[in-house]
């Protein structure tokens, strides 16, 4: 197959989604399709809104090679309008890897309104989906006037091909000493990391005597201005000596981190799937989480993990108690989630399927 797949910025841009497109890109390469990258420049989502009239991408796109043309839908902004003008000077199907959409993220309602509107003509301009949750799924089926060719296929967690035995999870669960918290996320406010240090010093307040620690890896860039707030935060609640913000870390730290961790503390307000959740029960870590989004599609409250609404501080204190003093149910837990993330496939799995998937599509040939 010729593949083009439509993205902004960098394969290597370091977040879940772009994660699964360059594992998607990765296998299509191994099996000997061609995959070209069509690279759209980071600007503010308005700013996106003027490639819908750009004569250059759309020749650009319009002289391509291609058997089909994948989209990242983060890319909606720049595409709800251009996609209706190529599928009127190309024969190659468009298809949309959809890992969450943007007007299901937790903003004032006449935000969201907008960008649903612009996800909406977007969602309706392409020709199939591949999406990363039947959460997902769902919402976009919400916008769609016609039911259109579509599989899920979600993502992997062994990347980081975690091999600890369940004697081993269950010895760390029941050694003495703090409980270790990892927080795995870029510091933007969807991650929820200021809800977590607000249930932490809610917990050193009530609860003196409970012994823990957080380490959260993930950009300080991202967000300069939401980084200085976390940093104030821990400042005020003077968490400094029990709080330590990584930035990124390699994969090899990220390997020791969710070895010798306990819990991943990443309540996300949303998420269209939360691939940080299935890596981290692949190394037996209970996963607390976000009730929102996809997660409880690993999930399972009270057995494998927590699921917080956004903002709950006092029930996500209460579960971090719950762990922190009752080491064997953390060992429960702990094993619960292993379990959880063997009954997910593998990437290699996952991207044959959305291969397969794409070929089944070419082979239809009837989509124009």
């Amino acid at each position: 197959m010729r593949v083009g797949l439509l993205i902004y910025g960098s394969l290597d841009t370091v977040s879940g989604g772009y994660l699964y497109d360059r594992k998607l890109v990765e296998y299509l390469r191994r099996q000997g399709d061609s995959v070209e990258i069509f690279s759209l420049p980071w600007r503010s989502y308005f700013r996106c809104l003027g490639d819908n009239f750009s004569a250059s991408l759309l020749s650009r796109l319009a002289q391509a090679r291609l058997d089909v043309l994948l989209q990242d839908e983060l890319n909606h902004p720049s595409l709800f309008l251009l996609n209706r003008r190529l599928r009127r000077i190309v024969s190659y199907p468009l298809v949309s890897i959809v890992h969450h959409l943007r007007s299901s993220e937790q903003r004032p309602s006449w935000q969201n309104a907008f960008y649903g509107w612009i996800e909406r003509l977007y969602l309706n301009s392409v020709q199939a989906f591949i999406y990363n949750s039947q959460t997902t799924r769902r919402e976009v089926r919400r916008w769609l006037r016609n039911e259109v060719p579509s599989a899920v296929i979600y993502p992997g967690g062994d990347r980081l091909q975690p091999d600890l035995s369940s004697a081993d999870i269950r010895q760390r669960a029941l050694e003495p000493g703090p409980l270790r918290l990892l927080f795995l996320g870029n510091l933007i406010p969807r991650k929820g990391l200021h809800h977590l240090i607000q249930a932490l010093s809610r917990l050193a307040s009530l609860h003196p005597g409970v012994q823990w620690e957080l380490k959260a890896a993930g950009s300080l860039s991202v967000d300069p201005a939401y980084t200085r707030l976390v940093l104030r935060q821990i400042r005020q609640a003077g968490l400094e000596s029990c709080v330590h913000l990584l930035d990124t870390v390699p994969d090899a730290d990220l390997r020791r981190l969710l070895e010798n961790s306990h819990v991943l503390a990443t309540p996300s307000s949303y998420e269209g799937f939360g691939i940080v959740y299935l890596e981290a029960m692949g190394y037996g870590l209970p996963v607390i989480a976000g009730a929102a989004g996809a997660a409880a599609e690993m999930v399972t409250h009270g057995v494998n993990g927590f699921l917080i609404p956004t903002g709950d501080v006092p029930l996500l204190a209460e579960c971090l108690l719950a762990l922190a003093g009752d080491r064997d149910r953390l060992a429960r837990m702990s094993l619960a989630a292993r379990e959880r993330y063997a009954a997910f496939q593998g990437w290699e799995e996952s991207m044959q399927n959305a291969r397969q998937f794409l070929q089944e599509l070419l082979e239809k040939g009837t989509m124009r």
